[in-house]
């Protein structure tokens, strides 16, 4: 089968949609995805990048990396050596890509179809382009950024300073 794919550039407005059109096998791997994303937007693909499983209101999930950089016990998936169809079919069917972690160029990808494979059509096959990639990643908007006054990262009405009502047995040890 046949995975059609939606790549969008997250660029933070509104007025400009920069998107990508995918085709690919279900069998290819994560890497050939990534390596048609890649071609496809203009990049070299000699940067890091991972995918991350996501949720239906795109929140970020597992990662599937490029490279193993991880500890002993945590053990990441590799793009290299996991399907797609391992990552995306019709009950997961979005992904976060992030590529060049200096730059942080964010796409959300989603699986628009699956089809039959056409014949005469070689895979991975770019579809449609819509608008062109600026020449710098977007600036990133963080939910501290908006309104920094409103940030607390701790509980309310909780004094760091009062150390005699913090909740813990003095003579733990």
């Amino acid at each position: 089968m046949i995975y059609r794919f939606r790549v969008v550039l997250d660029n933070n407005t509104d007025d400009v949609d920069v998107f990508r059109d995918l085709e690919i096998r279900e069998s290819d791997t994560m890497e050939d995805l990534h390596n048609i994303i890649t071609q496809s937007f203009g990049f070299d693909g000699m940067e890091m990048a991972s995918f991350y499983v996501s949720d239906e209101d795109w929140n970020q999930g597992e990662e599937i990396a490029m490279f193993d950089m991880s500890e002993a016990d945590n053990e990441v998936r590799m793009m290299s050596t996991t399907q797609i169809n391992d990552i995306v079919h019709e009950a997961s069917t979005k992904l976060i890509y992030v590529y060049d972690f200096l730059s942080m160029w964010t796409f959300y990808v989603e699986l628009a179809e699956i089809v039959e494979e056409a014949e005469g059509t070689d895979y991975p096959n770019l579809m449609f382009v819509q608008g062109q990639i600026p020449d710098t990643a977007p600036e990133k908007q963080f939910t501290a950024d908006e309104n920094p006054e409103d940030y607390n990262e701790f509980e309310e009405g909780l004094d760091l300073d009062d150390y005699e009502n913090l909740d813990f047995d003095e003579n733990w040890n």
